[in-house]
């Protein structure tokens, strides 16, 4: 394993000038973890910039203006991904159409970027103990901590295991102390995020010295009517 990805405890010992000497004899070949979108991910890869609507003409203006400051937020992330961005919202709003653009324009750079969704990678990280499995525990584990740019989806929906909650603060940790760039989706608002999310988590995630939380109220895409259904609708109205 290269040395970078190595536990951080071992990390800063074994890279001790004083004590230790590092010869690389051989470079790992294939990286610990794929920088792409893996399978799963059909809807996400169409996701983009260009396609994400946040003109929607059917809301309020503020909403609208709330739209395209997350779209404004997400773009520049993009382009140049420091500390970390929460996008908070209800189911629909966006958001993850966002965190997908993020990646898309990272891919397309060629820059390393993981996107996950929260409950399926505890998932795999559980199915790693399978004798089955073709990956290992830590490849899975360490890539996700250490990843340049990691997107994590759907953050709040996992189960609220033990387990699962001390692999979260891991992952949560070990960026937050390394200041990795970080996307993070949730439906919880920021006062949930410190009510109900372990406050261990929710206050790293929450940090304005490394996170910048944003809420999207705009409503669900889905229950917006197209421009056919609009006028079918006045029609009844006038009726």
């Amino acid at each position: 394993m290269p040395i970078e990805q190595l536990e951080e405890r071992i990390r800063t010992r074994l890279t001790d000038p004083k004590l230790c000497q590092i010869l690389e004899v051989e470079r790992r070949k294939t990286p610990l973890i794929e920088y792409s979108w893996g399978k799963g991910f059909e809807l996400q890869k169409s996701m983009t910039f260009s396609n994400f609507d946040w003109k929607r003409v059917n809301l309020p203006p503020e909403q609208r203006e709330n739209l395209e400051k997350a779209y404004r937020l997400a773009m520049d992330f993009a382009k140049s991904p420091e500390g970390w961005l929460v996008f908070m919202g209800q189911t629909g709003c966006g958001k993850t159409h966002l965190a997908a653009a993020i990646a898309n324009y990272r891919y397309q750079a060629n820059q390393p970027t993981l996107f996950t969704v929260v409950p399926e990678f505890l998932d795999h990280l559980r199915s790693t103990f399978s004798p089955e499995s073709k990956v290992s525990y830590d490849q899975i584990f360490e890539g996700i901590k250490t990843a340049p740019l990691l997107i994590l989806d759907d953050f709040g929906e996992q189960s609220t295991t033990p387990w699962a909650r001390e692999k979260l603060y891991q992952v949560i940790n070990y960026r937050y102390n390394a200041r990795l760039a970080t996307v993070i989706t949730t439906r919880y608002s920021l006062q949930e995020i410190l009510d109900e999310i372990e406050s261990s988590i929710g206050s790293r995630l929450v940090d304005p010295k490394i996170s910048t939380p944003f809420n999207i109220t705009a409503p669900d895409y889905r229950g917006d009517l197209r421009p056919s259904q609009k006028k079918r609708t006045r029609r009844r109205k006038e009726r």
